[in-house]
């Protein structure tokens, strides 16, 4: 009868764990400055082949010596912050890692979502705390959709996540990610901590188990597409808005 108990008061608390609204805030560390995300801290090596248009919120890096040359290389946090977002997005996206940092400007504190698309090969976890200059990555292709580089964004709407298609592509919803950074290298608040909000874009559909970019499915899908465009494997169970490519 005890056993009985036991098991119907561990399945009880179970079911309220799992029922249990994910946490609004996190406390993570306050970025002290920002680098660039490649040839770090400065971009040795690297040139930004497209910047922040009307349809393009952001910087593409490449690789001075051009092609592929640059497959495969670090990609680097530019500060102090928390992965929200750390996964196989498909379509035009590829692999994304989101990160969203605090700072100190001006005396209050202000939080921006730094984005990195693309990617190769991911290498942080959604949940973990990252620090500047921390490898987060890898450069990629998006399995041959693109030529090697990143894509790299800096939010001030913590609300896009990966639906950009809902926001308007300006500068009340972004920063230039150059001029971003070339004015905030250095800041105060070195040793704080500080809440940051969780949960604060929608991903719509709830994503199954990420299909990782080298396993055996999807480089059967990708010998199959004669353009070697992005193709999801048989029961990935997600999809996104069709983006041109970002």
């Amino acid at each position: 009868m005890r056993r009985r108990y036991f098991w119907i008061a561990f399945f009880c608390l179970l079911a309220g764990l799992v029922a249990a609204p994910q946490a609004d805030e996190v406390r993570t560390r306050v970025a002290d400055g920002f680098d660039q995300p490649v040839g770090r801290p400065d971009a040795e090596g690297y040139y930004t082949s497209r910047g922040f248009l009307s349809y393009h919120p952001g910087e593409d890096w490449n690789g001075l010596k051009g092609g592929n040359s640059d497959l495969g290389a670090p990609v680097y946090s530019i500060g102090h912050g928390y992965v929200t977002f750390a996964r196989d997005a498909r379509m035009g996206w590829g692999n994304v890692v989101l990160i969203r940092h605090v700072f100190m400007e001006k005396g209050t504190l202000q939080t921006v979502d730094s984005m990195y698309a693309h990617l190769d090969k991911i290498l942080v976890r959604e949940g973990q705390q990252i620090t500047r200059g921390q490898q987060v990555g890898t450069i990629g292709t998006n399995r041959g959709m693109y030529i090697a580089h990143l894509h790299f964004e800096i939010r001030k709407n913590l609300n896009i996540g990966l639906n950009r298609s809902a926001f308007k592509r300006d500068l009340v919803n972004y920063y230039k990610p150059g001029q971003f950074i070339a004015a905030r290298r250095k800041l105060p608040g070195s040793g704080r901590s500080a809440m940051i909000p969780l949960n604060t874009y929608n991903l719509g559909r709830i994503f199954e188990s990420p299909v990782n970019a080298s396993s055996p499915e999807t480089k059967a899908a990708q010998e199959k597409s004669p353009f070697k465009k992005s193709v999801p494997a048989r029961g990935s169970g997600y999809r996104v808005n069709r983006f041109e490519d970002p």
